[in-house]
């Protein structure tokens, strides 16, 4: 901890991520973005990351749950026949996977009712744990993710899921808006376009906290951060 104009500053890691204070937060583990059934399994979009992504999410979310860490899903949602979807989120949608539609309607993904809408087995909240569909992006927009962490006494955010130029990246600078701490897993990330993935782990590297999944889990469970691991900090923000 540092003080700036009498301002006391968390910097460390095993402060950052103090069981005490902070939130686990799983974006978007659902169906439609990870399963090979799934909307963009059935695309063709290469889901490669996943596989090795998800063991290490799925260890640090047993992890928060040994500590005490408030865990939060948060859900991807869509309303049947767009009801959900403006103009401008569907010229949005229209961008995604344009090679792989191959000139077919915008895509339809996490309908609230469709197995795809569905978390990933190894991901499913367990009683007590937080539940926070969005419409949006961000994790933030429209939901009651702040209140609900507010409530909870949460001063740290630590971003985990899919995908990560997307939601993940829309998630953790409205946390930081929303005045959190921001924590990124970078190995708990991960996207199906590994080009904008890296694009954005360079971009965040710039302007939030980054570890690892390793790192964040020995901090719970010993209660201290693990010697030799710095809190990255750019040279340059923005």
């Amino acid at each position: 901890m540092i003080e700036i104009d009498g301002k006391q500053v968390l910097t460390e890691l095993s402060e950052l991520v103090d069981a005490r204070h902070s939130a686990l937060v799983l974006v978007d583990m659902q169906r439609d973005f990870l399963e090979p059934d799934g909307v963009l399994g059935r695309l063709g979009v290469d889901l490669g990351m996943y596989p090795p992504m998800r063991p290490r999410l799925a260890g640090l979310l047993d992890a928060a749950r040994a500590a005490g860490v408030l865990v939060v899903h948060v859900q991807m949602s869509a309303l049947p026949n767009r009801r959900s979807d403006s103009p401008a989120q569907l010229r949005f949608n229209l961008r995604m996977h344009a090679e792989a539609r191959a000139g077919r309607p915008a895509l339809r993904y996490c309908v609230a009712g469709t197995p795809g809408h569905e978390f990933a087995e190894e991901f499913q909240p367990r009683d007590g744990e937080l539940v926070v569909p969005k419409w949006r992006s961000s994790g933030f927009w429209g939901t009651n993710l702040d209140l609900l962490l507010r409530s909870n006494g949460i001063r740290s955010v630590i971003v985990t899921g899919c995908t990560t130029e997307g939601c993940v990246e829309s998630t953790a600078r409205d946390a930081l808006f929303n005045d959190y701490y921001v924590v990124v897993v970078e190995d708990c990330v991960a996207s199906d376009d590994p080009a904008q993935h890296d694009a954005s782990l360079l971009l965040m590297r710039n302007r939030f906290d980054m570890a690892h999944a390793s790192d964040v889990a020995g901090v719970w469970q010993s209660g201290r951060e693990p010697a030799a691991v710095p809190v990255e900090v750019a040279a340059h923000p923005a």
